[in-house]
């Protein structure tokens, strides 16, 4: 079995937010602190270390005292581009990734992906609603890094066409689905605070 500290999260907050309004949702405020303050709280127990992918105001997330990598490929180039930082400098033979805009953090996401990609003897394993893949909601074997370097370097961005070049696995999430709920846009910020029991951090303008 994968243990704890064998794990590196990555909280990937590299996105432009375009429909936030370009605003950074790692940054946002969210109870009584900041959204990627929450995840770090939320994800820290369950792995040996944590980092966090941001292209944009680094000395604030700087400010929790964790790793903060920029995409190693210009212009946000998307989730897969955050995955290569993380598992260029992870020290661990697991990365787990999951966004920044994500409020619910269940207590054993990393266990419970771990133990789908043991059971399947898989490199990748990633997190299934019971309807739909949550793809950057994943487990990743430090050995998948030559290939993502190679996929990127051919010009793939989509992680769903990633993911099947190697062995992985999807794991059921379907008895949790309010573990995938995300702040895309104002108005899902503005009831966040609810889907984890907190009151409601408050509107945000759109602009």
């Amino acid at each position: 079995m994968i243990g704890a500290q064998e794990i590196t999260a990555l909280i990937l907050a590299g996105g432009k937010s375009r429909r936030m309004g370009g605003r950074d949702k790692g940054l946002l405020p969210f109870g009584d602190g900041l959204l990627v303050g929450h995840v770090i709280r939320a994800v820290m127990p369950q792995v040996g270390a944590v980092m966090i992918s941001a292209n944009r105001h680094h000395e604030e997330y700087g400010r929790y005292g964790l790793p903060v990598l920029a995409d190693p490929i210009a212009d946000f180039q998307g989730p897969l581009a955050g995955f290569l930082a993380g598992l260029q400098a992870m020290q661990t033979p697991y990365l787990l990734t999951l966004p920044c805009d994500g409020p619910v953090v269940i207590p054993d996401l990393a266990q419970r992906l771990a133990a789908g990609m043991s059971a399947a003897d898989a490199d990748i394993a990633v997190a299934h609603d019971g309807q739909r893949l949550q793809p950057v909601y994943a487990l990743l074997y430090a050995g998948v890094l030559p290939g993502l370097r190679q996929a990127l370097d051919e010009g793939e961005r989509k992680i769903d066409r990633w993911y099947p070049r190697h062995k992985w696995v999807t794991v059921d999430f379907s008895d949790v689905p309010q573990q995938f709920s995300n702040i895309n846009t104002p108005e899902d910020y503005a009831t966040a605070g609810q889907a984890v029991g907190q009151a409601s951090p408050g509107g945000v303008s759109g602009s």
